[in-house]
């Protein structure tokens, strides 16, 4: 067993990932930057230690200071959590050299994953189904004629991407072939600033798909399997923000499906670790491989909630040389979760980031309800990071009751002193097409949502006096309650909710 593991991430990742490591008896040890001196996630550690410096570039994105941390203070191991250098094959290979395991894949499977169009070619060969598309002579400065002439073979609406990187940036949809040089041109542009790499592919723009991912684990022994779906169509320019499982949309022999092509896909990259193999399905019921994820995704948890695992107590063992802690016939998924990204964002003027100091914060709790957060009362929410606060994940034995859960949840959520996105999740999960699951990755492009709910129901909106002493009420009448279902804020928590058994899942 690793002895001391340091966290590379901030925020609720790095809090549900210490929240492993200390069950499992490892000393957790976190970096901060300056903005983060006080952060949770620095509370729930037993070593913390600074990283010079403000901005991400300047802190988390450097990973020559973080190793040197580690092999200062005997770290075993890194975990990454996402984003930041969890996908990065060069801090990986760094780790290796400086004789600290990495826990997640190799530098070799990132490669092979993280360039979507040798990624392609690769589970093409496998006999994954992949997206109608062409790539071209990537060493080559792209010839636009020689371009428009394939994009007409594969028929419009095209879609430009970045051939690196994610998150909808180096992407464009190219509707008509006039359009198609200017869109080319900004998407290289846009992908040359955020990845260095300015290589760009075609691929068949397929309207209204839904987005369905599979979790996928492989150890060092050639063991690999698939943890079922994840419904992750509920996104905003390119960003989900609404996850649940099982999806609405498979049958029993498209789970199976999917799920065997996931395997491949695994097995043709030779894959180790925690991974997320990402797929659209179209409204004809083909799906079509996206790309792989080698990292462990935000939205895990509704796995965990469904399969009663541990996923980053697996990605540990694994790291370690162990086998797979569970077997494909092992794995079976019971009940419906769903999970919802809580941001401190202005939904009603255009999603603006939110900043200031929380001064209430109480997140829901109950039998059954789960929040990982990176947030507490006196937080500050800086311009540095990603604004999200929280993610409030809900199980139920049924997708109707899931969602009635999520919307008592979304309800009783208080987070006072910034702007959040909650009474606008509440809004969206009320909408007709989503409680029947007509859902698809256009969804919120095509359908209003109210961004309060005061727009929805008329009534005027609460005087922040009266919701200030409601969250006094809340928090002292309700602060055992919140302790008891383990709410990310709570910085030495014990009883973690991914426990196994049934504390967490209301037995």
């Amino acid at each position: 067993m690793f002895r001391k593991v340091l966290i590379a991430n901030r925020g609720e990742i790095a809090v549900r990932v210490a929240q492993t490591l200390r069950e499992m008896g490892i000393i957790v040890v976190a970096v901060y930057s300056a903005p983060d001196r006080a952060s949770v996630h620095v509370a729930c550690a037993d070593e913390a230690y600074p990283l010079e410096g403000k901005s991400a570039v300047e802190t988390y994105l450097r990973g020559d200071k973080i190793i040197e941390i580690a092999k200062s203070h005997g770290v075993d191991a890194i975990h990454p959590g996402y984003g930041f250098l969890s996908e990065n094959p060069e801090f990986a290979e760094a780790c290796a050299k400086a004789g600290v395991t990495f826990i997640g894949p190799s530098a070799d499977v990132m490669r092979a994953t993280g360039n979507k169009i040798v990624a392609k070619t690769t589970l093409a060969k496998a006999g994954v189904p992949v997206v109608p598309g062409w790539s071209g002579e990537q060493d080559a400065e792209p010839d636009v004629k020689a371009i428009t002439k394939e994009a007409k073979k594969i028929g419009y609406p095209v879609l430009v991407k970045a051939a690196s990187g994610g998150g909808g940036k180096g992407m464009r949809v190219v509707a008509c072939e006039k359009d198609l040089a200017g869109s080319l041109e900004a998407a290289r542009r846009e992908a040359k600033s955020s990845f260095g790499d300015a290589t760009v592919f075609l691929e068949k723009f397929i309207e209204r798909p839904r987005h369905i991912e599979f979790q996928i684990f492989g150890d060092s022994h050639g063991n690999v399997v698939h943890l079922f779906e994840r419904e992750c169509s509920i996104q905003r320019r390119h960003q989900k923000i609404l996850e649940e499982t099982p999806s609405p949309a498979l049958t029993p022999e498209l789970r199976k499906q999917m799920g065997d092509a996931a395997v491949a896909a695994a097995r043709a990259v030779k894959y180790t670790n925690a991974g997320t193999v990402e797929f659209l399905l179209d409204e004809d019921g083909k799906f079509y491989f996206l790309e792989i994820n080698t990292r462990l995704q935000v939205e895990h948890p509704v796995t965990e909630m469904t399969l009663r695992h541990d996923l980053v107590r697996a990605q540990i063992l694994i790291a370690l040389g162990e086998n797979l802690p569970f077997t494909q016939d092992e794995l079976a998924p019971d009940g419906h979760a769903v999970e919802v990204r809580i941001y401190a964002e202005d939904a009603a003027s255009g999603f603006l980031p939110s900043t200031g100091t929380i001064g209430s914060y109480v997140p829901a709790a109950g039998a059954n309800i789960r929040v990982d957060s990176g947030v507490t009362e006196g937080s500050e929410v800086s311009v540095f990071y990603d604004p999200m606060l929280a993610k409030l994940i809900c199980f139920g034995r049924t997708r109707g009751e899931a969602l009635e859960r999520l919307a008592f949840a979304l309800d009783s959520f208080v987070v006072l002193g910034v702007t959040t996105n909650i009474e606008f999740l509440r809004n969206l999960i009320e909408h007709p097409d989503f409680i029947t699951g007509n859902i698809h990755t256009n969804f919120l492009d095509q359908n209003r949502i109210a961004p309060t709910r005061d727009r929805v129901d008329g009534k005027a909106s609460i005087p922040d006096e009266v919701l200030i002493a409601a969250a006094v009420t809340i928090r002292e009448n309700g602060r055992t309650a919140s302790r008891a279902v383990g709410h990310g804020g709570n910085a030495r928590l014990k009883d973690a909710p991914w426990r196994s058994g049934d504390a967490w899942r209301g037995a």
